[in-house]
């Protein structure tokens, strides 16, 4: 598995470093089990490709402090505006101290709130959703960002008749958007938060552990290039290497541990369960949130015996519409050292596709629970997204 051996390639910082000069990093925060994370600004140390190539991923950009390099929607007079109804709008407002939703009345322009934006979920493909502080708690805002339509809109879910400013963010919700964050609520179940303890991203950290011992270790051991305190995909089963992804990418799961406790080459059954029964009916699988139980379900996985995300995905590479690429990933195992493949596929249908499997075998297909709305339209239309259970389908359909 090539994972590790790109952390074990220039894991000595080139440093003729002696112990003499090791400075110990001090940890962000504490995982429950005492270990330590230290932020992937300390992978930058000996993986600078890495880390500058995962920057562009939309794992890293999940979550972020709101600025105006993180939010993507405008706050220019003229496109900074979005009218919820005939009584209702907001203004999106910025000045020196941050950025902020201004709901006010139509009829008179008379304001109504105005709160402010903390946090940024969402990489912004797609759309972005956005998060304000009450002392400690996280509550969504009721204006979100749809990237397609390139203008604000009502965030999902929200009502179109009356302003809401109640929504809070628990931590189930908030642990796929985020690598980290320490929890102030009773049994780490509610919507409290340190704010200086959270950890911004799906970032290296959340494949890989917490890395305070491991950044330590090399620290002062830096002509060591074998990997130490690591979580090392290549030394993971199957069912782990799938769990780190499924914690994300299997839809909504029942929780029997807090959220944050779950780390990578743990067994995720342990910290919360997914319907088995769903997992056997694919049909009833939504294409946004259960990527794992759609390839569980697919005759790829099925017949292979190590299978898993990171067969076609690179996570520390942003491979966003490189087909190319994910064509060589199913080449790989269907062509092998051949140099034919058998396709059911007219010559004309596969030139009409430009002999894309992905498309033909991993169709866009509309999203049963996201939604995207216009301003004036309270309906919407269903966000397409390229489903994972992989088979021949008809007309790409």
């Amino acid at each position: 598995m090539f994972f590790g051996a790109l952390l074990a390639v220039g894991m000595a910082c080139r440093d003729d470093g002696v112990a003499s000069r090791y400075v110990a990093i001090e940890p962000i925060v504490l995982h429950e089990n005492g270990q330590g994370f230290v932020g992937s600004e300390s992978c930058k140390e000996c993986h600078a490709e890495l880390f500058a190539s995962h920057r562009n991923t939309a794992h890293f950009k999940t979550s972020s402090r709101a600025n105006l390099e993180t939010v993507k929607g405008s706050f220019v007079n003229g496109k900074n505006t979005y009218h919820l109804n005939d009584s209702l709008g907001f203004r999106m407002q910025q000045d020196a101290n941050g950025l902020y939703q201004q709901s006010f009345f139509r009829a008179n322009d008379q304001n109504i709130a105005r709160d402010t934006m903390g946090m940024v979920i969402g990489s912004g493909t797609k759309g972005q959703t956005y998060l304000r502080w009450q002392a400690e708690g996280l509550y969504q805002l009721q204006v979100s960002y749809n990237a397609a339509a390139d203008q604000w809109t009502n965030s999902p879910g929200m009502s179109f008749n009356s302003l809401v400013d109640s929504r809070p963010v628990n931590s189930s919700c908030l642990e796929c958007h985020v690598t980290f964050a320490k929890s102030t609520a009773l049994y780490g179940m509610g919507n409290t938060f340190e704010k200086d303890k959270i950890l911004f991203g799906v970032d290296c950290e959340r494949c890989h552990g917490p890395s305070e011992a491991h950044v330590n270790f090399h620290r002062k051991n830096p002509k060591i290039e074998t990997a130490h305190e690591l979580v090392l995909y290549g030394e993971l089963n199957q069912q782990q290497r799938l769990d780190a992804c499924a914690l994300c990418h299997s839809g909504l799961r029942t929780a029997l541990k807090p959220a944050f406790l779950f780390l990578a080459g743990d067994s995720l059954a342990k910290f919360s369960t997914v319907s088995e029964k769903v997992l056997e009916e694919p049909v009833t699988l939504d294409v946004h949130g259960n990527q794992y139980g759609l390839l569980k379900a697919s005759k790829c996985f099925q017949n292979s015996e190590a299978m898993n995300c990171t067969s076609c995905h690179d996570p520390h590479q942003n491979q966003r519409n490189n087909t190319l690429v994910f064509n060589q990933k199913c080449m790989q195992c269907h062509i092998g050292t051949t140099s034919t493949m058998h396709c059911a596929a007219t010559e004309i249908q596969r030139q009409g596709r430009q002999n894309d499997c992905v498309a033909c075998h991993m169709p866009l297909i509309d999203s049963k629970s996201m939604r995207i709305t216009t301003e004036g339209d309270s309906i919407g239309a269903a966000v397409k997204v390229r489903t994972h259970l992989i088979k021949v389908y008809a007309d790409g359909k």
